[in-house]
């Protein structure tokens, strides 16, 4: 049995999934504390979904054990269900129905009795900024407005836990600032927010999160504490001509701990900052590419996931 702790919302314990000889999640175990932006991070396909649909009561486990609000998520899954707030990766309101048509019915799914639901219905409308829009047709709807609206509809039974599945995918970058507002007012309420996400940026949002790579969970903390502790090198940005070209004859230099392509740019680790610039410089310029500028920047967590996982995939291994 899992120990109940009043200070976490969710304990995790060796929970896996199967399907038939694939492992889409293998032996994670975590906590999530009340009240807190909980990030679930990692590439498609890196098992986020299926490890919150298993927590959600939505899809049993192969084996290992949770609980969501003291909740058992097999034995006591229609509680879970009752207990929390769910939000789909996929636009899961109803697109013939209008806005205020959508809260009525969820709210009805919900249980929500006609004089509780009619505060409830202003409520969703400001929150979601659709007031002046209620009698709109949810397919007529921008991304970002009907991800706020599905939103709304899943806090309508006032959840303390909410878990948000890839809530931002296909939004426009002033709208998924806007959604996460939303998110942080929630949690200082103290609702606890369960999020997956692939991007990384909307990271730097979570008091704490949790990466995950082919299944694995592989590193977690805050988002600062990764940065500091996965990244101890010195990072240059570099500008040149043909990044391309340039990363793969970089990848081959004994002294480069590790380089990446960041849009137009290279990201390019090294052992010592003002050695690097000097041996970047004449090791491109000696195949005739240009370099327009090298800068020491901090670490992103991108740059922090791309370490993990090429630590994961490709781990060092030394003589004893």
């Amino acid at each position: 049995m899992l120990e109940q702790n009043s200070k976490n919302s969710i304990e995790v314990f060796s929970l896996t999934k199967k399907f038939g000889q694939f492992v889409a999640v293998n032996d994670v175990s975590f906590s999530v504390k009340k009240g807190e932006i909980f990030g679930f991070l990692g590439a498609n396909g890196a098992g986020k979904s299926t490890t919150i649909r298993m927590l959600c009561g939505l899809l049993r486990p192969s084996s290992g054990k949770a609980k969501v609000g003291g909740y058992d998520i097999v034995t006591q899954s229609e509680k879970v269900k009752e207990t929390i707030g769910y939000m789909s990766q996929k636009f899961s309101l109803y697109e013939d129905l209008t806005v205020e048509e959508n809260i009525r019915f969820f709210g009805g799914v919900y249980g929500l009795s006609r004089p509780q639901l009619k505060p409830k219905i202003s409520w969703a409308l400001e929150m979601a900024g659709l007031g002046g829009r209620k009698k709109a047709l949810a397919r007529d709807l921008a991304v970002g407005w009907k991800q706020r609206l599905a939103l709304g509809c899943a806090l309508l039974h006032e959840p303390r836990i909410v878990f948000l599945d890839e809530p931002t995918g296909g939004v426009d970058p002033v709208s998924r600032r806007k959604f996460w507002d939303l998110i942080s007012r929630l949690s200082e309420s103290g609702v606890t927010v369960f999020v997956t996400t692939h991007y990384l940026d909307e990271a730097e949002y979570c008091h704490r999160i949790m990466l995950m790579h082919a299944g694995s969970l592989i590193a977690g903390g805050s988002p600062e504490d990764l940065k500091d502790t996965c990244l101890q090198h010195p990072i240059l940005e570099v500008e040149c001509d043909e990044a391309i070209k340039a990363m793969e004859l970089l990848q081959m230099a004994d002294w480069v701990i590790e380089t990446s392509v960041f849009g137009t740019y290279l990201h390019v680790s090294v052992a010592d900052e003002a050695e690097g610039r000097s041996r970047i410089t004449a090791a491109l310029l000696k195949n005739n590419i240009v370099v327009k500028r090298i800068d020491r920047i901090a670490a992103s967590l991108e740059d922090a996931f791309l370490h993990l996982i090429e630590e994961k995939t490709h781990p060092q291994t030394g003589e004893t």
